[in-house]
């Protein structure tokens, strides 16, 4: 395994621990869920919601069987990013994978446990929310997802050009 996919694993794994120790911190000393919102900012609350399907809540899971899809589901394309992850050679796609798979699995360890992922990030202008309620695994896999095509439009190799970023096999 080279040094730069140690650091994509490494950057996954701490985005599972923040983000699991930010629900724990929204369920148990802050009680979230029983106060529904705590006031902070003009611009931002922490307001409690739970996400029983996938991105932007499409595809809810009202039932255990499609609970379980999900996860499984969601499982597969971790999965998936894992793959890719082993398999790419770029340091800032490697990085980017790496926040993606630790948003990934910060979501499934929340369904597998409580039904639903614990959302709690809630930006407004007012009453215009630009944003569901959402969570830093969302944000971590929003700026992966973001940093990949950046770098994907941006970073285009002319033809017969060698990529001049630092590649490690």
């Amino acid at each position: 395994m080279t040094r730069i996919k140690s650091y994509g694993l490494i950057l996954a794994a701490l985005v599972v621990l923040v983000d699991q120790a930010v629900k724990y911190a929204m369920i148990v000393p802050l009680s979230l869920q029983s106060k529904g919102t705590i006031y902070l900012l003009p611009i931002f609350d922490l307001t409690w919601a739970e996400n029983k399907g996938v991105s932007m809540g499409m595809f809810q899971a009202g039932t255990d069987a499609q609970r379980w899809m999900l996860v499984g589901l969601t499982a597969v394309l971790a999965i998936a990013v894992l793959v890719w992850m082993w398999r790419e050679r770029r340091t800032g796609d490697v990085l980017a994978l790496g926040l993606i798979l630790g948003g990934a699995i910060g979501n499934i360890i929340d369904r597998a446990r409580f039904g639903y992922v614990v959302d709690y990030a809630d930006f407004h202008i007012g009453g215009v929310r630009p944003f569901f309620i959402f969570n830093l695994a969302d944000a971590c896999i929003t700026i992966g997802v973001l940093i990949l095509l950046a770098r994907a439009l941006l970073m285009r190799n002319k033809p017969g050009q060698r990529n001049s970023e630092n590649v490690h096999a």
